[in-house]
C-alpha cells in the first residue's frame, strides 16, 4: 500500500513542523509539504508535481483562512480530501461539512495517535465523525425536516435514496451495482445527481445530507 501523501495548512509553524515530522516517521505517511495559510497552500498545490491526497488544515489562519482555501480546494482540487481543524466545531460541524466539502472537522488538541486513525479512515472511506459528534447528532435532530419527503421533481427518487443509503455506508459503486443488478457506470450518474440535488460538495456532504433527512441511521455508519 502506497504512502497517504498529506499537506499541512496552519500558521503556527512550530504545530505544523512538529506535525510534518510525527506523520513523516510514521509508517505510511508522507508529508509533501507545509503552509502557513490557505494562500500559500493554493500556490504549493499549483506548482507541486504532485497532489496531496489528504490536506489538514487550519481553520483559522491569517491571510486565506481555512473555509476560503476547502471552497478553492474542492472546485480546482476535487480529488484532494480535507480535514479541517478547528476549537469551534461542535455547533457548526455537520453544516461546514455539507457546504464546504470537507470530509472531517475535528478539534485541535486530538492525540497524535488519534490523527493517524482520522486520516487512514478520511483515505479510504471519504469521512470521519468524531465520537461525540455522533452523540451530539443522535440528541439533536436536525432543525430541518426528519423525513425526506418526495414531491417534486428536485426530490430524490427512491433508487436515489437506496444509492445514498449504500454511499453512506462506503460502498463502491462496482458494490453498489452488484446489490441493485445495474452497471457502475449507471450507479456513477445516479451519485451526480445526488451531487446536483443535494448541494451536496463530497461524499461525506452527502453522508449529512441523509442523516439530517433521517435517511439513514448515523448507527450505520463504517468506523475504522
Amino acid at each position: 500500500m502506497k504512502n497517504i501523501a498529506i499537506a499541512i495548512a496552519d500558521d503556527d509553524n512550530l504545530i505544523a513542523g512538529l506535525l510534518k515530522n510525527f506523520l513523516n516517521d510514521s509508517k505510511g505517511y508522507e508529508v509533501l509539504f507545509t503552509a502557513s495559510d490557505g494562500g500559500e497552500l493554493i500556490v504549493k498545490l499549483n506548482k507541486d508535481k504532485q497532489l496531496p491526497d489528504i490536506v489538514l488544515l487550519d481553520l483559522k489562519m491569517t491571510g486565506m483562512d481555512g473555509i476560503e482555501a476547502t471552497q478553492h480546494i474542492k472546485i480546482h482540487f476535487p480529488t484532494i480530501k480535507i480535514i479541517v481543524i478547528s476549537s469551534h466545531y461542535k455547533h457548526s460541524f455537520l453544516n461546514f461539512m455539507f457546504k464546504t466539502g470537507a470530509s472531517a472537522f475535528v478539534p485541535k488538541g486530538i492525540s497524535p495517535v488519534l490523527l493517524k486513525h482520522i486520516i487512514q479512515s478520511v483515505y479510504i472511506n471519504s469521512v470521519y465523525f468524531m465520537e461525540d459528534q455522533i452523540a451530539c447528532m443522535k440528541e439533536k435532530p436536525a432543525a430541518k425536516p426528519s423525513k425526506y419527503i418526495l414531491n417534486n421533481d428536485d426530490d430524490l427518487s427512491e433508487r436515489e435514496i437506496e444509492i445514498l443509503k449504500l454511499i453512506s455506508m462506503q460502498k463502491t459503486a462496482n458494490e453498489i451495482g452488484e446489490i441493485l443488478h445495474i452497471t457502475g457506470r449507471t450507479v456513477e450518474g445516479h451519485k451526480n445527481n445526488l451531487f446536483i440535488k443535494t448541494g451536496a460538495k463530497n461524499i461525506a456532504g452527502l453522508v449529512v445530507f441523509a442523516i439530517q433527512h433521517d435517511i439513514i441511521s448515523i448507527d450505520i455508519l463504517p468506523r475504522i
